[in-house]
């Protein structure tokens, strides 16, 4: 491996940031970290009915630009996001993708907008916006509000007919998945959720429910569906579908923060200070923007790759763009997509019982760690509006524009966390 020894040096990494590992272990640890996000990655777009050829393509070209703005000084890769998972399923309905790709637009200028006032002010402010008591329910919001989504997969047909056999592959699934995650060790314990759709898939072709020819008949080599504007749709503007999402980013910001948080305790340095918040904010929000033009979902960085990093100690900024790039190339295996594409509903509803559940348990963690004090009357009062309106979808309807019950829910919560007093 290659060291710059002017830079200072992590004594507990084994491979540092600015190390490059040789090229057999480079191979194997890129993998690793492909491996890692894989089945979240693709999932989403699964969920939501996209492309997931296209995931792979604008997570792998989000991580190589959210690395080049951040200087290659910090070991990060975005992946999509599920934060978007409830609105992006309403768009697809109405405004189809071209709704979508406006709002993830959206989000990717929400981030820059706060990255240019960071810059400009500092980064105090976004604390008091988006304290735990607006996040933590708001990330339960969207695991909770999720829940008939999955489900609905895991028990009923596209015309709506129950199936048992659907609900026993599901159970199956989930009760495997949660087995690897609690006891392999190893490289293993590192990818149980793609462990458990692989295991899952095995079932439900055992019973019959998976339909092998679109895989036959896909082409090795073929070009992702790209979603382009103007080239692939016309342009149109889809107000409804930017403000359901735009407000959404700065939930996922906070995740975000998060990661940084934990990358620097990892890693011994402050990325806060040097490239900068303002950076990592920006290429995380270019991240998006790139996905929007191509006909991915938004993007954001991934705790999965950084529970890799903290695992294996291997830091390198070099692993991280090595899974970016084979990202890339999966995304072209045209055999791949039609896989994907192939797993169906109730395997999927049992790993979404799974990881929606996380998702929703994390917004109850962020409570707990933070210790709010629901003995408040305005933090009692905040939970519970978030709560109710993000998982009831008590949406919001002006005209022809259309507010998710999540975007409701995240401008109130930062508003009346803004404008209820602080003591009772």
């Amino acid at each position: 491996m290659k060291e710059a020894p002017s830079r200072y040096r992590n004594p507990d990494a084994l491979i540092d940031i600015w190390e490059r590992p040789s090229w057999g272990k480079w191979f194997g640890l890129s993998l690793q970290h492909l491996f890692s996000m894989f089945g979240s990655t693709v999932l989403v777009p699964i969920l939501v009915g996209l492309n997931p050829g296209i995931a792979l393509f604008s997570s792998g070209v989000g991580t190589l630009m959210y690395i080049l703005i951040t200087r290659g000084k910090i070991p990060a890769y975005m992946g999509s996001s599920f934060s978007f998972i409830v609105p992006m399923v309403a768009l697809m309905k109405t405004t189809g993708y071209p709704g979508i790709a406006q709002g993830t637009l959206a989000v990717g200028a929400v981030y820059l907008i706060v990255a240019l006032i960071v810059a400009l002010v500092g980064s105090d402010w976004i604390n008091k916006a988006l304290p735990p008591i607006v996040v933590g329910p708001m990330v339960m919001v969207i695991g909770l509000s999720l829940a008939g989504s999955a489900a609905q997969k895991a028990t009923v047909d596209s015309q709506g007919t129950y199936h048992w056999q659907f609900f026993a592959v599901a159970m199956a699934t989930l009760l495997l998945t949660v087995g690897f995650n609690l006891y392999l060790r190893g490289f293993l314990s590192l990818v149980p959720i793609l462990l458990g759709i692989v295991a899952g898939y095995l079932i439900a072709a055992l019973a019959g429910l998976v339909d092998f020819k679109p895989v036959m008949t896909a082409a090795w080599f073929s070009l992702p569906n790209f979603e382009v504007p103007i080239l692939s749709y016309p342009l149109h503007f889809y107000w409804g579908a930017i403000v359901s999402l735009a407000p959404i980013a700065f939930v996922t910001m906070t995740e975000h923060i998060g990661h940084i948080t934990v990358l620097n305790e990892l890693t011994h340095r402050n990325f806060f200070e040097d490239p900068g918040l303002h950076h990592t904010l920006a290429g995380d929000g270019l991240a998006s923007i790139i996905a929007s033009f191509v006909g991915g979902p938004p993007v954001t960085s991934y705790g999965e790759n950084v529970g890799v990093l903290a695992i294996t100690r291997v830091h390198s900024v070099y692993v991280l763009i090595g899974a970016a790039v084979f990202a890339i190339i999966f995304s072209f295996v045209g055999k791949l997509s039609a896989l994907i594409e192939s797993i169906p509903n109730p395997v999927i509803g049992g790993i979404s019982f799974l990881l929606f559940g996380v998702i929703a348990s994390s917004g109850m963690r962020i409570l707990i760690e933070k210790h709010v004090d629901f003995n408040k009357k305005r933090n009692l009062m905040i939970a519970s509006a978030i709560l109710v309106i993000g998982i009831g979808n008590a949406y919001l309807k002006v005209g022809q524009y259309e507010f998710s019950g999540l975007a409701v829910a995240a401008v109130l919560g930062i508003v009346l966390n803004l404008v209820l007093p602080q003591d009772d």
